[in-house]
């Protein structure tokens, strides 16, 4: 589990926000906020760019105090390459902003930024995760960040001086700064295979150096060069590579914009960010990250957003998450298999520097046996302080209680009854219906969405070689070769099935049998040579009942069986 100290990192990182709001600018509503780039699927190491704000911010919203989290949308962001599963005919667009990209193709939405930002946009509402969401696209063609522009124009020689300090390896765009020329296509690709675009702190032409990148009004690329400007009248002369050459006055042209390492310090000093927390890729001397801190305070007279670095999320059985490289899990995928809570409690739980991986095998059995454990604990109250903390902002916000199952049964007792019965309804319902007697499922509504997520589950994420199929007809050639021993087994547990035909009865009588063989009482302790006993009378179960060594948990595979077909498969 997380950590055990009183304080969880949640309730600790609160108090210092709420103590640095006050100290640079006290009574004024805090501003958290978050960065997202749509420029392909915006998978589950993005989502803790988003909530850890969340997550801090909903925590200072708890205690009365008025915060905002921000998440701005950097769809102005140009487009770097055509992601894996993509028609590579949209290579022609590579450089245009993200909302002047068409859509992939059969999307309902009008260009590439909305297509990737509505499946998230849908996942943060589902996790009950509020924002007030910025398009870059529309801060920039609308002109309200006219004056930073212009500002950071007349700044360029100063800035391109404190960025000159970081500028310690050669990079294809110090490269091409030092020969004075524009980069041309290797040059580009380099950059864009390296990340270097990501990283973006401008380039100089013969002109000298400039902190704003305009795209072309003709081809829409920012394939471009800026020849000429000029601080008094604002007039810009810039070339782009497609042939076109224009001159424009700034202060009115809204076709472009701060190149990245400017960009986002600046936006920090606009919004008045005081908690922001940032990737171990933007904390690296040089990066963008720690070079905004210099540029924030320097240049545009505002201060950095304290925040944590967050380490990385991954997939169990994947190494560390890139959009670019596609099929990449996303937060809406997660939310097919897992209800909201837990997933919000899996990031709730962990320190941001703590990496940690989302199951999307079989150990979601496990993590979802580990919450369950957990919802009892917080009930009885023996639940440890952070622990208890981590839950209570996993299930609720500071505006509302997230939709849970009304009748959590376990999710790998869910999986297998929907293995088993592939979904049918009436059978699911009977089956669990008689998992617990004394509360019984009456609705298979009363199991959802837990129920749901399960079936999802085994129809996208086990192999169909691990799906459960029951034996049609008994193996007649496996029950005659029996012995005493095994013979005798098989009737001690179709004499008991009557008695124990539920989940908790079925348990004891399945680890029973071996012990009443060995002479001793259902309730007694294994011993090493009873626990042998105990695997190979569970091996001849499953291969009369499924043609295999192994399945799903034996009570669970029993009830979904049924009380006559398992005699009918045991040679009853």
């Amino acid at each position: 589990m997380a950590q055990s100290t009183e304080t969880d990192w949640v309730s600790r990182i609160a108090d210092e926000v709420i103590a640095e709001a006050e100290r640079r600018a006290p009574g004024k509503p805090i501003v958290c906020a978050s960065g997202l780039s749509p420029s392909g699927p915006i998978h589950l190491g993005n989502l803790r760019e988003v909530m850890v704000p969340h997550l801090v911010a909903d925590e200072i919203k708890r205690r009365g105090v008025p915060c905002e989290h921000i998440l701005s949308w950097d769809d102005y962001d140009r487009f770097r390459k055509v992601p894996a599963g993509i028609d590579p005919s949209w290579a022609e667009h590579i450089g245009k902003p993200l909302t002047s990209v068409p859509a992939p193709e059969g999307s309902r939405h009008p260009n590439w930024a909305e297509h990737f930002k509505a499946a998230m946009i849908d996942a943060l509402d589902r996790l009950g995760i509020e924002v007030r969401g910025i398009s870059q696209t529309r801060m920039y063609t609308s002109g309200a960040y006219r004056e930073q522009i212009l500002f950071a124009m007349r700044e360029r020689e100063r800035i391109d001086a404190v960025l000159d300090r970081y500028r310690t390896k050669v990079t294809p765009e110090s490269a091409a700064k030092k020969q004075q020329k524009p980069m041309d296509a290797a040059e580009i690709e380099a950059a864009e295979g390296s990340g270097a675009a990501g990283e973006d702190d401008g380039s100089a032409g013969s002109a000298g150096y400039f902190p704003y990148k305009p795209y072309c009004t003709v081809c829409e690329r920012d394939l471009t060069t800026i020849t000429a400007y000029d601080d008094d009248t604002t007039e810009m002369t810039y070339v782009c590579r497609c042939g076109h050459e224009e001159t424009v006055s700034l202060s009115e042209f809204d076709h472009g914009k701060l190149v990245w390492k400017v960009d986002w310090p600046m936006r920090w000093a606009y919004e008045g960010v005081v908690f922001e927390p940032s990737g171990v890729d933007h904390q690296s001397p040089g990066s963008s990250f720690v070079v905004g801190g210099q540029l924030v305070k320097e240049i545009f007279g505002g201060e950095q957003p304290i925040g944590p670095m967050y380490a990385f999320v991954g997939i169990s059985g994947m190494a560390k998450m890139s959009s670019s490289k596609g099929g990449v899990p996303t937060p809406s995928d997660a939310l097919e298999i897992m209800e909201a809570p837990l997933l919000r409690w899996l990031y709730a739980r962990r320190r941001p520097n703590q990496s940690f991986k989302i199951a999307f095998d079989q150990e979601i059995q496990r993590l979802y046996d580990e919450w369950d454990a957990l919802e009892r604990k917080v009930a009885d109250g023996t639940a440890q302080p952070a622990d208890a903390a981590a839950h209570r902002r996993a299930t609720s916000t500071a505006s509302r209680e997230l939709p849970r199952t009304p009748h959590p049964l376990p999710y790998r007792t869910l999986a297998s009854v929907v293995d088993i019965t592939t979904g049918d309804e009436e059978q699911t319902l009977r089956i669990l219906s008689e998992l617990d007697p004394e509360n019984p499922v009456r609705s298979l509504d009363e199991t959802r969405p837990r129920l749901d997520c399960a079936q999802r589950w085994i129809n996208t994420q086990v192999p169909a070689e691990q799906r459960t199929r029951v034996r049609e007809e008994p193996d007649t050639e496996l029950l005659a070769s029996l012995d005493d021993t095994q013979r005798e087994s098989l009737r001690l547990l179709l004499d008991g099935l009557d008695e124990h035909w539920s989940l908790d009865g079925l348990t004891t009588l399945v680890y029973g049998v071996p012990k009443v063989q060995a002479g001793l009482t259902p309730d007694a302790k294994p011993t090493p040579e009873l626990k042998v006993a105990q695997r190979a009378f569970f091996a001849l179960l499953y291969n009369l009942l499924v043609g295999r060594d192994t399945g799903p948990r034996l009570p669970t595979l029993l009830l979904a069986v049924g009380a006559d077909r398992v005699r009918k498969l045991l040679g009853a």
